[in-house]
């Protein structure tokens, strides 16, 4: 694959060139954004020594997060669903009420 291909990220003040698809940079950048604030965050803590202590505390904590999301249900997933079910809900019998309104003027 050509360099245009690679993109640079930085991770606990060094940087990685990684090769991945146009469509995915992105989120290979997201990623690791996200992983850059957790290892700097265990690291600002003290208690943890080592970059590769680190990258392993937070992979660890990373994946506790995900399996623990996958375990229970997303709450605020489930109360956007439900504000989304009221909304149209909402609308459904705004439409119904205009529609019997006119049905009544043309009787």
């Amino acid at each position: 694959m050509s360099s245009s291909n690679s993109v640079t990220v930085q991770i606990l003040d060094k940087e990685y060139s990684i090769i991945c698809p146009q469509e995915e940079r992105s989120n290979l950048v997201s990623a690791a954004r996200y992983l850059d604030g957790k290892m700097r965050e265990i690291r600002s803590s003290g208690k943890v020594i080592g970059a590769d202590r680190i990258a392993v505390m937070a992979a660890l904590n990373i994946t506790h997060d995900l399996l623990h999301r996958q375990e229970r249900p997303d709450v605020q997933a489930s109360a956007t669903t439900r504000e989304q079910v009221r909304d149209l809900l909402e609308r459904v019998d705004l439409v119904l009420a205009t529609d019997s309104d006119a049905s009544k003027a043309d009787s």
